[in-house]
């Protein structure tokens, strides 16, 4: 049995998909650190200093009354929230991601596309009729007519 995962184990594509999931997973991390490091501070600026992070609609007071300054403020309370603001920086980070694949997907399609080479022709025109011939008759069938070699 051991014999048997390791042989599935060490196919090509178990290793490749393997790889993929650990760049991926690193590529996410390094996206997230975009959205809430670079790109979502200055959209918080615009926006009139809004961290997008620390937005949040409280459900359920905690055990002390609120209203919350923060998100920590409301979670060391104990209180019920609903963290939109976070939920903003995932999609943001879904959409960069989602971008760049579609990116590299588009690359690798353009890469990899075959040059569609046309057919060598199987007809031709007979010259005294115009009648369509097969390339090879070397009579008409449908004037007779005896036809050159090209």
């Amino acid at each position: 049995m051991l014999q048997e995962f390791k042989k599935f184990a060490m196919r090509g594509n178990v290793i490749d998909m393997a790889v993929g999931i650990i760049v991926g997973s690193a590529f996410g991390a390094i996206v997230k650190s975009i959205v809430d490091d670079v790109i979502m501070p200055p959209i918080g600026l615009l926006l009139g200093n809004v961290d997008f992070s620390n937005l949040f609609v409280t459900l359920k007071q905690g055990l002390t009354p609120g209203p919350y300054a923060s998100l920590a403020d409301a979670s060391a309370a104990g209180a019920v929230v609903i963290r939109y603001g976070i939920f903003i920086n995932t999609i943001v980070s879904f959409l960069i991601i989602a971008l760049v694949i579609f990116f590299l997907i588009r690359s690798i399609n353009k890469l990899t596309e075959k040059k569609e080479v046309p057919a060598a022709p199987t007809t031709k025109a007979c010259p005294y009729c115009l009648s369509t011939i097969a390339i090879q008759a070397t009579r008409c069938p449908h004037c007779t007519s005896e036809l050159k070699s090209a």
